[in-house]
């Protein structure tokens, strides 16, 4: 059994800085008013645009109207083009998005401002992009965009040494035979994510290359190390100038410690949070790192409020 939307998406590519970018659009300009914007959504590492299917007909369901709805997939990732480098580099995501609305609402005629739903990298980057272009945004969404850990000068050595020690060795992600297979890694991945969602999800995740087996959509070299150190004090001053009224959302079940251990601990994070100027919290339950997937409708209804 497979999943069926109750919203069907519109396939796009658009150049933009150089690559073909590929996007999910749900509904279409005429959709859009001032007290309803386009909604932007991207996603995570490893993640692709067309993962927001569940939460898009929940929220439709939720609101009880269509939205016009943005996801693209980023770079390197999905149907997007790969950029050819060896390495990627945060700034780019930034450009991206911002000539990627340039594009897109230009296009439409659209002028005002938007509302972006980012998450994990994704919830990264609308952070520092709602600080640098606050004027476009109108409401702002981060679903566990923590940022990293806290670094020193001091760790650029070594950081450099592993960057360089990884540019020797081919960065590979694993195959699989089936699509079947694939469906069984995403729910190997995240136990919350129900066979009809993850049977949806495989053939968004994967594509079937000429040597017949079933390759992640995703380019091996995200899995590098960034030879640049994430400056904390650097993105939170892009936190500090955002205005558009924020909304976090995290999963009772996420547990930061099997990503960085104790290098980023809970009160670093709630520090940094603070320096947002208009912020309202909720937490879904039960529910992990992908609440687009394991709590489609609560995280609808969520949106559906702070969005009004």
């Amino acid at each position: 059994m497979t999943y069926r939307p109750t919203r069907t998406p519109q396939s796009r590519f658009l150049p933009i800085r150089g690559l073909q970018y590929h996007l999910h659009t749900w509904g279409d300009a005429s959709l859009a008013r001032p007290d309803r914007p386009p909604l932007v959504l991207l996603h995570g590492w490893m993640d692709v645009g067309a993962s927001f299917q569940f939460v898009v007909d929940a929220l439709a369901a939720a609101d009880g109207f269509d939205r016009w709805v943005i996801a693209p997939d980023w770079r390197g990732f999905g149907l997007t083009a790969t950029p050819g480098a060896d390495t990627y580099w945060f700034p780019d995501y930034l450009g991206d998005l911002d000539a990627l609305l340039d594009a897109v609402l230009g296009a439409a005629g659209w002028t005002g401002p938007v509302d972006l739903l980012g998450h994990s990298m994704g919830g990264n980057v609308v952070m520092s992009y709602a600080g640098v272009r606050a004027a476009r945004i109108r409401r702002l969404v981060n679903l566990e965009g923590f940022g990293m850990p806290e670094t020193h000068p001091r760790m650029a050595p070594g950081r450099l040494s592993k960057w360089l020690d990884d540019l020797k060795e081919p960065a590979t992600l694993r195959s699989y035979d089936s699509l079947q297979a694939v469906a069984e890694r995403l729910l190997k991945n995240n136990p919350m994510l129900t066979p009809d969602k993850a049977a949806w999800l495989a053939p968004h995740w994967s594509r079937q290359e000429a040597d017949g087996r079933w390759h992640i959509l995703g380019d091996p070299a995200h899995k590098r190390v960034n030879p640049v150190l994430y400056r904390k004090d650097e993105v939170l001053e892009t936190w500090k100038l955002i205005t558009a009224p924020l909304l976090w959302v995290e999963g009772d079940l996420t547990d930061t410690t099997k990503w960085w251990g104790h290098r980023y601990p809970r009160s670093d994070f709630e520090a940094r949070l603070a320096v947002v100027p208009h912020l309202q919290r909720e937490r879904l339950a039960p529910c992990g790192h992908m609440l687009h997937h394991d709590q489609p409708q609560a995280l609808a209804g969520h949106l559906a409020r702070f969005l009004a």
